[in-house]
């Protein structure tokens, strides 16, 4: 898990300086560029729309493990629009909250077997 952990901190470090030269070098228009690559159906289009599908199913994740509360759709779409950065920041607190427990981390607090047993 310390493995992983590092993993997610170097994702979040490289995101966070790429998108800061990105912004500086081109603003903030990513909307535009995004759509507009994938109403052109080139290669760029096709990654814009293969990312954006795996962008909602990260948000469709965090959401029905937060069991679709107003706070885990909050946090789902966070996980849409924020992309790996929220992500990676999500994972960091929850691997660091469940002690590494995996199920915990995949299925949520009230979810896993630990809380199941606890409620017998």
């Amino acid at each position: 898990m310390t493995s992983f952990r590092i993993l997610l901190g170097v994702i979040w470090i490289v995101i966070v300086v790429y998108t800061g030269v990105v912004i500086s070098n081109h603003g903030f228009g990513l909307l535009a560029v995004f759509f507009g690559d994938m109403a052109a159906m080139g290669w760029p289009g096709q990654f814009n729309l293969d990312f954006m599908f795996m962008l909602a199913l990260s948000a469709l994740w965090v959401g029905w493990r937060h069991r679709f509360t107003p706070a885990g759709l909050l946090l789902a779409a966070l996980a849409f629009f924020g992309g790996s950065l929220f992500l990676a920041t999500y994972l960091l607190i929850i691997t660091s909250r469940s002690g590494c427990d995996v199920q915990e981390i995949l299925l949520g607090k009230s979810r896993s077997a630990k809380s199941q047993d606890t409620i017998s």
